[in-house]
């Protein structure tokens, strides 16, 4: 059995990268999906499909729309979402993320340092797992296999 993993969260540090070798390292059968990680190229989707928009707004709303759907596809094809909140990076789009997973009933594995268990209390309750480390989230997945 293999399954598809979506990584959701910040796409400014090397987390994911982290998860994935760690995951490879264990031999675990995984494929990892995940949110545009090119900033750059994530911002200007939407201006390189439809042409140059008449304002940032406009600009914002095409991209948005090209990366929801990318989201969407990949979520679905997915088995599992893991929801990465860090607390460098305001994390609306995790938040979006999980709760786009909860509301799909995908299984979900939050990561998140002790220090935001208060504000995402609520979130956590409605996962499968909240978890601290990425090492606590490859332990999950390992267990999966066992």
């Amino acid at each position: 059995m293999r399954l598809t993993v979506y990584l959701a969260g910040e796409i400014h540090s090397s987390w994911r990268d982290e998860i994935k070798k760690k995951s490879l390292a264990l031999d675990l059968p995984i494929d990892f999906v995940g949110p545009m990680e090119d900033h750059d190229r994530s911002d200007n989707i939407g201006e390189e499909i439809l042409g140059e928009q008449p304002s940032a707004i406009f600009k914002d709303a095409a991209a948005s729309s090209f990366n929801n759907l990318r989201t969407s596809v990949l979520m679905e094809k997915s088995d599992l979402v893991i929801a990465l909140f860090g607390e460098q990076y305001k994390q609306w789009n995790t938040a979006m993320d999980a709760s786009a997973a909860l509301a799909s009933h995908k299984p979900l594995i939050i990561v998140r340092p002790e220090k935001l268990h208060h504000p995402l209390k609520e979130l956590s309750q409605k996962a499968n797992a909240t978890v601290e480390t990425c090492d606590q989230a490859i332990k999950a997945l390992s267990y999966i296999f066992e």
